[in-house]
């Protein structure tokens, strides 16, 4: 039963951490990164579709990304998508292919993406906090029913505190890293 408990907290401090990573992917850097557009929707047949089922994203050099639609038609559609999104670039196409310059990023842009990046880790660790909270939960509810004894309680407890100073040290690391990425000229 307490392993139960440990597995579960372990999942999902894991699952918090990884989206942690997945909405770092998401801040722009000032290299190209096909996961940078993994937030653009594109209008297909009156549908919101995500950007990479309906085109191809590769990276041309460190600054440039290349879009390829997969249909002609929808070249249009995808330059405009692009260029609505809020990420402020500016797509150019060029026959069925369509370039994504990444523009060099101000000071004021990456303290702007450095605070975003640290709100986003924030929350990473109030997510694992509360993972921590809810398995302490668990272990008291056991201990009012007689299910485990208080020291099996304190030994559960224990385990969860180290697994939460692992995975808040990974968002630790994780920030730092894209902080140093961010900051890189």
């Amino acid at each position: 039963m307490i392993n139960d408990i440990k597995k579960d907290a372990e999942s999902r401090m894991k699952k918090s951490v990884e989206a942690l990573h997945s909405n770092f992917n998401k801040i722009r850097t000032g290299r190209a990164h096909p996961s940078i557009l993994d937030a653009v929707t594109v209008d297909y047949y009156g549908g919101q579709v995500p950007l990479n089922q309906v085109a191809s994203v590769n990276v041309e050099d460190a600054r440039t990304l290349t879009v390829a639609p997969w249909e002609q038609g929808m070249v249009p559609k995808v330059e405009k998508a692009i260029m609505t999104s809020d990420l402020g670039l500016n797509p150019s196409s060029a026959g069925n292919i369509i370039r994504v310059p990444m523009p060099m990023l101000t000071e004021e842009t990456r303290k702007g993406y450095i605070k975003q990046a640290r709100s986003e880790a924030e929350q990473a660790r109030v997510a694992v906090r509360n993972v921590r909270r809810d398995a302490n939960g668990d272990f008291k509810s056991l201990l009012k029913d007689k299910e485990i004894t208080e020291d099996d309680q304190r030994q559960g407890e224990d385990e969860i505190q180290k697994l939460t100073d692992k995975y808040i040290a990974e968002v630790d690391k994780a920030l730092a890293a894209k902080e140093q990425d961010l900051m890189q000229v």
